[in-house]
């Protein structure tokens, strides 16, 4: 009986009229896809500034968006400790001095001595031993006493470096150690745009290296760079690698930190295009329904989306060019059933 009713419904459904829809055929079309990114402008070299001593922050002399000269004071520390190290090491050096002047003066007398024959070996041995260690001494004095005038400057911190302050990291009555970060400055000269890509992109050959920039709060200012730096790791958070585009001559609206959009066109290539009506939902993602020329039937085929574009879909995989797909209705199909062309389609 189960067969019976099988044929029955098969033998209903072909005495229906066959639904019509609309129809097109999948054609190869050139697709030479742009990736548009946003980054930001930034200084070829950004350096931190700390004091090569510790103490008390007593004065901050520049802020955050300063344009600083390389010998600049940008801040400075309590140097009373360091002052107090001077004078020690001062006293010491003349501490020195007075003991070479002796060693001096009983070695010179020994020498004399010796040669007339008026002293013995052993004095005149003693004396010279005495003066070597004298000698010694006092240059090491001195070598203290160089390097506390060294660190007495080091309470004073100056740029280094002509550029821009970026960030500030201590404030007036603040205790910092040696090598804390202070300032961070953007050093004057190259400039680079910086953009996170998604690493996907680096499988596509680029039609040209230039990429073209934009600024983002002014399109009409403009120029190009070209790729200077690409991250070798990945950024675990975001999926994406870092890349520098080198600014050769960046206009005078393109400051540090401003936004601009890069542009690349990567080379064309042949890809199956279709309309959006075509595409329908599959029970595993996408899909398209394909028409039999033969039989007038259709079946859903899977398929790969690689990018939209105005009113189209270009298909990565699942689609051959020719292939008749349904380009409106297909929300009312079923595998299998017989379908005929609107007037004016693909036969």
């Amino acid at each position: 009986m189960g067969g019976v009713t099988a044929c029955q419904e098969q033998a209903s459904e072909l005495e229906k009229p066959p639904a019509v829809v609309q129809v097109e055929a999948a054609t190869l079309d050139a697709y030479a896809p742009a990736l548009r990114l946003t980054g930001e402008i930034r200084a070829r070299v950004e350096s931190v500034l700390s004091f090569r001593v510790a103490g008390r922050i007593t004065e901050r002399l520049v802020n955050v968006g300063d344009h600083v000269t390389a010998d600049q004071i940008l801040a400075k520390l309590d140097p009373q400790q360091q002052e107090a190290t001077v004078s020690a090491a001062e006293a010491a050096v003349r501490s020195a001095e007075a003991v070479m002047r002796e060693a001096t003066s009983t070695f010179q007398r020994q020498k004399a001595l010796i040669a007339q024959g008026f002293t013995t070996r052993r004095d005149h041995d003693q004396a010279e031993e005495n003066f070597r260690t004298a000698q010694a001494s006092l240059m090491d004095a001195r070598a203290q006493l160089g390097t506390a005038r060294d660190r007495l400057s080091d309470t004073v911190l100056r740029a280094g470096v002509a550029g821009i302050i970026t960030a500030r990291n201590a404030e007036v009555g603040e205790v910092v150690q040696e090598a804390q970060s202070v300032f961070s400055i953007a050093q004057d000269g190259p400039r680079d745009a910086v953009f996170n890509v998604n690493e996907a992109a680096f499988t596509q050959e680029l039609a040209d290296p230039a990429v073209a920039l934009t600024l983002v709060s002014d399109p009409t200012v403009t120029t190009t760079g070209a790729v200077r730096e690409i991250s070798p790791t990945v950024d675990r958070a975001s999926g994406t690698v870092r890349v520098k585009v080198d600014i050769s001559q960046p206009p005078a609206e393109m400051t540090l930190g401003a936004a601009v959009v890069g542009s690349v066109r990567h080379r064309s290539r042949e890809r199956v295009v279709i309309s959006w009506g075509a595409l329908s939902n599959g029970t595993g993602g996408p899909a398209v329904w394909t028409v039999d020329p033969g039989t007038k039937m259709v079946s859903q085929k899977p398929i790969a989306i690689e990018s939209y574009k105005a009113g189209k879909v270009v298909v990565r995989e699942g689609l051959q060019p020719g292939e008749v797909v349904v380009a409106s209705g297909t929300q009312f199909l079923r595998p299998r059933q017989v379908v005929a062309f609107a007037e004016g389609n693909v036969r």
